[in-house]
């Protein structure tokens, strides 16, 4: 080693002969403390539950904040022909109201199209859409002083409904269809054809903070902004477009999110929007906050659908082709619904081998908020109609579903396509499937169930096993990118920042884990640092369930040029071969010598070695051809099962789900505890969006479940009192991911369609079995007795027959 380096290390360093020889060390631990696999606790946990942990809203107020209201239509299609805010602007403690006219740049906020004004200008197209803010010293006074402004409206006709869409021709975007070989031949010449219609309803995300941007003016018009966001890259993108300033003058700033599950991926840019315009217009801090109804009248939900399915099969229930018309409800603007529409198509298969296919897709236009991204983006709406299509092959062939949904699954050696031309190569369902009906002992509660039935007049049970096949990648080919930054600094500490956002999920905790396993230290000497533009440009949301995925990987990206650079350096400095150079837990062997990680960082940075880099990854070989409808947009699957028994109150429509066996693949997971919670999460709030959560407009296109008062999320008391969940063992992607695991922030969402299924079971039984339920989503008491009244009246007029 060069003698001036160790003189200029002075009394920090160690001299070389005073270290161990690597064969005489004392290992005191095999394992770094939160390196990958680990079940470590969510980074954030404990400050969750106490209180501690630092949201947009608990951020200490800067002198001179003012706070905004936005005011908001009241009318579903209008023409403004009036709009007097004199009185707005003379109010008490008033400093700023904008309009469209207050606009220097454009007036739009929306991801792709460019039709998502900021403020309404002459025409409205939803109540709740934005007309003007109000900004003031506090809320109340910008709440108060918007009362005074007078607005006169002319109004349009209003299409509010998905049924009034599609009778007026409503189409938003262009229609879609995908094909696979000969439907229309494959009905026609099966033995056996089902044919149904299924609606399914929207969920309002319900996070747990509601959206709000804190816009702080710099110099030169430099903004920046807190927002609440999935995808700062994007919020930056509309706050410079609105401000007609370049993307580098505006810096988007989250450390954390109060949950998302969606909403927060396009839909903040408005908000942060408004603020800053606000900032900039005044020179002041300038916070937009929604109170929970507003945000639930001016946010966009899960896409409402009307599904028309139709199968053709042979006696054992096989399905030799099956076709799919499916509808969506877009709002009034088409937001994310064009991505959300086709991954609905994508999974219109879920997990079986159509062999022959044909799915239509409708975005149809109405006068409501725009619907936006929500957990499963699509593909949780396409799932559901095909089950209800095996369920009603089985019913037509005196089966049980499982053995139908056995016969047509994907097979496990390749060789089946699904209805966009992919090959699928990883298929596991089916073995998953086998172990989860023995685990939960399904065949022998099936029968139980059934002799419950017999004997129980009033409550009736049901069960059902559901499948889940979801791909993974956004199937926008751009989006599937990411970038890091680490530093190590010199005491051998590590910052971390990469492009992901954390919202709840643990995607922190997880890309933490793997730089401390690439450098081989202990969790604790990674900081978790808040997502910033200015730190990593250009990222992609965090959505399509791939931000462990793809942030996991830049991350890594980063940690191995740096790790590279240090072998490079410890092999000139001390005259070993690379290979003699290891990273062991906290320390590194250098030949037959060793030293600490700290130790090793130190005298690199002495030697001049940059300790900083940059990762970036880009997810390999995804293909879409829309023009063709073929393409590998996934770049794998992740699979699970769940297997539910419910029970119903045939008098009143009351239910509860009884039990719920869970086997899920997450591949290699990157930490257990994080990927059960999120298995756990995914299922409940599925199970809401199935059961209880019922999105309601009246006639006049006012939402009116606009509150917890009158939309019911699932509480506690709703999980099921037996909840079995296991992460399957087996699981390990196929793929090169990061350190083999698997996605699963969205994937178990689609584990309560066995509660929807089940609960279908039970009203069938109420029938004696002998009639198939037509039963809608949610399956609300109102539904299942209304349901449950439906068929007792068809099984009596057959007996009357």
């Amino acid at each position: 080693m060069d003698e001036n380096l160790i003189q200029d290390r002075g009394v920090a360093g160690t001299a070389r002969q005073e270290r161990p020889h690597a064969a005489a060390r004392h290992e005191s631990r095999e394992r770094i403390a939160g390196g990958v696999a680990r079940p470590e606790p969510h980074d954030s946990g404990a400050r969750h539950v106490s209180g501690e942990a630092r949201y947009i809203d608990d951020m200490a107020e800067l002198p001179g904040t003012l706070h905004i209201y936005v005011a908001m239509s009241d009318r579903a299609h209008a023409e403004i022909k009036k709009l007097d805010l004199e009185k707005v602007r003379a109010a008490h403690g008033v400093a700023c109201v904008l309009t469209a006219a207050d606009i220097p740049g454009e007036n739009d906020a929306s991801p792709v199209f460019g039709d998502d004004p900021v403020f309404a200008d002459k025409i409205v197209e939803y109540h709740g859409q934005s007309i003007f803010a109000v900004a003031a010293e506090t809320l109340a006074l910008a709440r108060a002083a918007a009362d005074s402004a007078e607005i006169v409206y002319e109004d349009r006709d209003a299409v509010i409904t998905l049924d009034e869409a599609l009778e007026a021709g409503a189409d938003l975007l262009p229609p879609h269809e995908m094909r696979l070989g000969d439907c229309d031949g494959a009905l026609a010449q099966a033995p056996h054809r089902v044919s149904g219609r299924v609606r399914i309803g929207g969920q309002d995300h319900f996070y747990l903070e509601g959206q709000i941007a804190y816009a702080l003016p710099g110099e030169d018009g430099d903004i920046v902004v807190h927002s609440s966001t999935q995808h700062p890259s994007e919020v930056q993108h509309n706050v410079a477009k609105v401000l007609d300033l370049p993307d580098h003058a505006v810096t988007i700033e989250v450390r954390r999110m109060g949950g998302g599950f969606g909403g927060k991926e396009s839909q903040p840019a408005l908000f942060a929007a408004i603020a800053a315009l606000v900032a900039a217009k005044t020179g002041r801090p300038a916070k937009l906050r929604l109170d929970r109804d507003d945000d639930m009248v001016m946010t966009g939900k899960r896409h409402d659908f009307l599904i028309d399915y139709e199968a053709g099969f042979d006696g054992e229930g096989r399905i030799a082709g099956a076709a799919f018309d499916q509808a969506m409800r877009c709002g009034y603007s088409a937001d994310l619904s064009g991505a959300i529409a086709d991954r609905a198509m994508f999974h219109a298969d879920n997990a079986y081998a159509l062999n022959a296919a044909r799915i239509r897709s409708r975005r149809m236009k109405t006068h409501t908020v725009s619907n936006t991204a929500f957990r499963g983006f699509g593909g949780p709406q396409g799932m559901v109609a095909t089950e209800r299509m095996i369920e009603k092959i089985a019913f037509a062939l005196g089966k049980d579903p499982l053995d139908i949904r056995k016969a047509n699954f994907y097979p496990a050696g390749g060789g089946a396509l699904t209805p966009y031309h992919m090959e699928v190569t990883d298929s596991v369902i089916a073995e998953m499937v086998e172990e989860l009906e023995i685990s939960s002992d399904y065949r022998a509660r099936r029968a139980a169930v059934r002799a419950f039935n017999a004997t129980s007049p009033v409550v009736k049970k049901g069960l059902a096993l559901t499948p889940v096949k979801f791909g993974i990648s956004f199937t926008t080919r751009h989006l599937n990118q990411a970038g890091a930054l680490v530093h190590v600094y010199k005491d051998g500490s590590v910052m971390l920042n990469h492009g992901g956002t954390e919202m709840g999920q643990g995607l922190f905790v997880k890309v933490a884990q793997v730089v401390a396993e690439e450098f081989q230290i202990d969790l604790a000497k990674v900081k978790i640092t808040s997502t910033r533009t200015d730190k990593v440009p250009n990222t992609s949301a965090t959505a399509a369930s791939s931000g462990s995925d793809i942030n996991g990987m830049a991350a890594q990206a980063a940690a191995r040029t740096i790790k590279e650079r240090l072998i490079a350096f410890a092999a000139e400095a001390y005259g070993v071969p690379r290979e003699k150079i290891v990273f062991r837990p906290n320390r590194v062997e250098i030949g037959d010598e060793e030293m600490s990680f700290a130790e090793l960082v130190e005298e690199a940075y002495l030697a001049r070695i940059s300790l900083s880099a940059t990762g970036f990854y880009a997810t390999p070989g995804i293909t879409y051809d829309r023009e063709t409808a073929t393409g590998h947009p996934f770049f794998y699957f992740a699979y699970g099962a769940a297997c539910s028994e419910v029970a119903i109150d045939t008098l009143t429509g009351e239910n509860k789900v009884l039990r719920v066996d869970i086997l899920h693949e997450v591949g290699r997971s990157l930490n257990p505890a994080v990927d059960m919670g999120q298995i756990e999460g995914g299922f409940i709030q599925g199970m809401g969006w199935l059961t209880t959560e019922e999105l309601c407009w009246n006639g006049k296109g006012e939402l009116t479940t606009h509150a917890p008062s009158t939309y019911k999320i699932p509480t506690a008391n709703d999980r099921p009192d037996d909840m079995r969940i296991k992460i399957w063992e087996k699981g390990e992607s196929q793929v090169e991911t990061i350190y083999r695991s698997k996605a699963v922030g969205e994937p178990p969402l689609m584990l309560a369609i066995s509660v929807f299924s089940a609960l279908a079971d039970a009203v069938s039984a109420a029938s004696d079995y002998k009639v198939f339920p037509d039963l809608d989503a949610p399956a609300t008491p109102e539904r299942i007795l209304f349901a449950v009244d439906d068929v007792r009246r068809q099984a009596a007029e057959a007996t009357a027959a």
